[in-house]
This record gives C-alpha cells, sequence and structure tokens, in this order.
C-alpha cells in the first residue's frame, strides 16, 4: 500500500480513538495531565519551530557581493551572480569576434538579436566582395566589467566594457596586408550591451548591440 496512505490511515485510527476517550469519564487528574501534556508538546513544537527557523537561516546562501554598476541587476533578480555572469561574458566576447573574424556567423546566430546579426552579415558579406579575409588571434582579455545595467520593460540589460589583445590583419586576394599587422599586438577596447529576460530560465544572454570604448 502507498505509504502516504497508510500515513493517514494510522492518522485516522488515532483520532477515532482519542475521540472514544474523550467521550469516556475523566477525573481532573486526567484533565491536568492532558493539559500539561499539551503545554509540553507546545513548548516543544516552539523549540523545534525555532531551531527550523535557525536552520533554515543557515542553509539560505548568502547572496555573493556585486559591483556598484551591477546592483540594478541583484536588485531585479536576487539571484544574479556578477562573477559567473562575467566569466560568461568573456566566453562569449572572444566567441563571437573569432566568428565574424571567420565569417561563421552560424555558430554564434542563437546569441545575437536580429540588428546585430544583419549588422554582422553586411559586414562578412562586404569584406566577402571585396576579395578580403580576415586573419586574427585572439591573445586575451585583460579586463572586463560591467559598466552599466537597467531593467528595461521586462528586460535585464547589461553593457559590458572589454579590453583585449589581439593580432588582426586583413588580406585581399592575393594575401597582401590591406590593414593591420602581423607583428603586431593591439589592445582593443569595446563596449558591448547584453539583454535577457527578466522571467526567462536560459541562462544565456543576447548580444543586442556592439561598439568601441574610448
Amino acid at each position: 500500500m502507498d505509504p502516504v496512505l497508510l500515513f493517514f490511515a494510522g492518522v485516522t485510527a488515532f483520532i477515532i480513538f482519542r475521540l472514544i476517550s474523550v467521550m469516556g469519564t475523566r477525573t481532573g487528574h486526567e484533565q491536568r495531565s492532558d493539559l500539561e501534556a499539551g503545554q509540553r508538546a507546545a513548548r516543544s513544537r516552539g523549540s523545534d519551530d525555532g531551531r527550523d527557523d535557525a536552520q533554515d537561516a543557515e542553509r539560505a546562501p548568502t547572496p555573493k557581493p556585486v559591483s556598484t554598476n551591477a546592483r540594478i541587476l541583484r536588485d531585479a533578480d536576487p539571484a544574479f551572480d556578477e562573477k559567473a555572469f562575467l566569466a560568461g561574458a568573456r566566453s562569449a566576447y572572444e566567441m563571437v569576434v573569432e566568428a565574424f573574424a571567420s565569417g561563421d556567423l552560424k555558430s554564434i546566430r542563437p546569441f545575437l538579436n536580429e540588428s546585430v546579426y544583419a549588422a554582422f552579415k553586411q559586414a562578412v558579406t562586404d569584406r566577402e566582395s571585396a576579395g578580403y579575409v580576415s586573419d586574427l588571434k585572439f591573445v586575451g582579455i585583460e579586463h572586463a566589467a560591467i559598466v552599466n545595467s537597467a531593467v528595461e520593460g521586462g528586460d535585464l540589460v547589461a553593457v559590458i566594457e572589454f579590453a583585449s589583445n589581439q593580432v588582426r590583419v586583413t588580406r585581399d586576394k592575393d594575401g597582401a596586408v590591406v590593414d593591420g599587422d602581423p607583428n603586431r599586438i593591439d589592445l582593443v577596447k569595446d563596449r558591448w550591451k547584453f539583454s535577457k529576460k527578466r522571467t526567462s530560465q536560459d541562462p544565456n544572454w543576447t548580444l543586442v548591440a556592439t561598439g568601441g570604448a574610448e
């Protein structure tokens, strides 16, 4: 039999037994004993509740600290983890930069909104039409930080500033360098805007705007 049904069957039998006992002859001593037992049970429950509350408080995770520029996101979403978010943003930045350089927009399409995807696609088309090839070596990210955040309608919005080291070269169809220097590492600064539905259970954010940073 289902353990839950057994439990309720046992409770029902106990209640019936107590009702029969109550209808029998009782003495004042039994009443006092029942009262004292009830008081002890109430005190015991109170102590247990207090321990449960304390245990719940101990189990409740302490929100991780966030920077001033990320407080709006924390206020909107108490579970927002700035450190984890920036780690994901770093990975996304490198992945998008490399995909754009190679012209492989299909791999990053799920992470771009319509306007960013359209702009990237047009730039890749223009580059290919001119017979140019982009050669990029991503050295690493020096810095990534949230510089602005907001709640716009039902969306969480974060603007991130990236500073990365890259070797960027554009060559023509004959292999001649038309832009960049294969022997130089450039410090590239960008500001990208990411967005996410406030109620979405999907942990991924969408790139909604790109631009350079001073």
